[in-house]
């Protein structure tokens, strides 16, 4: 579906960008008229993380004038293995600032536009009037149901990227031509179910292949060439190398919507049941070191996977996956004279099971909040995290 372009063309190209985009220029589609939409195009980037730092760097690259940036985190040493945009110096820095650097460094003539403020329904429309595109590389859904709803309140498209692992997915969303995200996640998929990068991992490649996808769609909009990926969604397996595209469509039953909401409330971090579990039954990783330095008598069970285990373990714990709990298969495993205690990585899956496992009975059981990163930032700094 052919579209009009999004932006009006800048006044003129000077001497110095016509030899820096003399590539993009000599290009039919593309052209004088289409860079002079890029100059004066205003794109705004939600994440500059693993989508956001490839985006950020080839919309810079490509000329676009105006580039927004919106993160509140700061860069770690195991975002450098696919964020491409920050180095082994910027760790400890702010990843905005870290990615302001390097666009600089790639394209002085992009002015870029810092928001440091953790995006939420009290400033996301205010952010995002100034701009005429949205890209969202985020990897959480409360933050997705936010940016598509504050897109479809102000009728702006936006470009949206998932990755997971070896898989990766691409669309357009704009309300005015096509679906929006609801119509493609019309709920948010129940707590704990599915797992983010950060507990199941992306092949860092895979940040550019998606990454870059998303900038052509930004470019085609932004210029009014090709055929978008509105009402379409790309699906990408690295593994096997195959791409393939669904239709999606616009849900005739679908709720419209008239306001932002509470999207953390919406999506849920636990379920209700691993919510009222944790309830008094939640530990710190120092006091299980102090119940360890006092040989109380319990059961420590890691619920994370075998891979993750065998990255960094805490001394004594038995693996017994989540899965195993939720389908009942841990019960037997574990002894009935012993208090249980549980872990993960970070807290959110020793609860779900935590929540099974109080439901069969062992009332006694508790799980450590933190998880085994809480243990090696309080208890042990010499073991690795990840």
């Amino acid at each position: 579906m052919s579209l009009p372009p999004l932006v009006e063309p800048a006044d003129e190209l000077t001497v110095d960008e016509v030899r820096r985009y003399s590539r993009h220029l000599i290009i039919p589609d593309v052209g004088m008229d289409g860079q002079k939409r890029l100059k004066n195009a205003k794109v705004l980037v939600v994440g500059a993380g693993g989508l956001g730092s490839p985006a950020l760097l080839y919309l810079a690259a490509a000329g676009v004038g105006t580039l927004g940036v919106i993160d509140f985190d700061e860069v770690d040493e195991s975002n450098l293995q696919r964020q491409v945009i920050h180095g082994q110096s910027d760790v400890g820095k702010p990843k905005a600032e870290s990615a302001r650097e390097s666009i600089e460094e790639i394209n002085p003539n992009t002015k870029v536009v810092l928001h440091q403020d953790h995006l939420d329904s009290d400033n996301a429309l205010e952010i995002f009037e100034g701009y005429d595109l949205v890209l969202d590389g985020t990897d959480n859904f409360a933050t997705r149901y936010l940016v598509n709803d504050a897109c479809v309140l102000l009728n702006k498209p936006y470009v949206w990227g998932s990755i997971f692992r070896f898989d990766g997915q691409v669309s357009v969303f704009w309300n005015e031509y096509g679906p929006q995200y609801r119509d493609l996640y019309p709920e948010p998929p129940p707590p704990g179910m599915v797992p983010s990068c950060a507990e199941g991992g992306v092949l860092g490649v895979l940040c550019a292949s998606i990454g870059s996808i998303m900038v052509n769609e930004a470019i085609k909009l932004i210029c009014g060439i090709g055929d978008p990926l509105v009402g379409r969604l790309m699906i990408y397996d690295a593994l096997e190398m195959t791409w393939k595209t669904v239709k999606v469509r616009k849900d005739p039953e679908g709720e419209p919507v008239t306001e932002l909401i509470d999207y953390e409330a919406f999506c849920g971090q636990v379920s209700d049941e691993a919510e009222r579990a944790a309830q008094g039954a939640t530990i710190t990783a120092p006091e299980l070191k102090d119940m360890m330095d006092k040989d109380e008598d319990f059961y420590l069970v890691d619920v994370r996977e075998q891979h993750e285990y065998e990255i960094v373990n805490i001394p004594g714990a038995v693996l017994i996956p989540k899965g195993e709990f939720l389908n009942g298969e841990a019960f037997g495993k574990l002894p009935q004279d012993k208090r249980i205690v549980l872990h993960c990585k970070s807290g959110a899956r020793s609860a779900e099971a935590l929540g099974a496992l109080k439901g069969a009975g062992f009332d006694s059981a508790v799980h450590v909040g933190g998880g085994v990163l809480a243990w090696v930032n309080q208890v042990d700094p010499s073991l690795p995290a990840y």
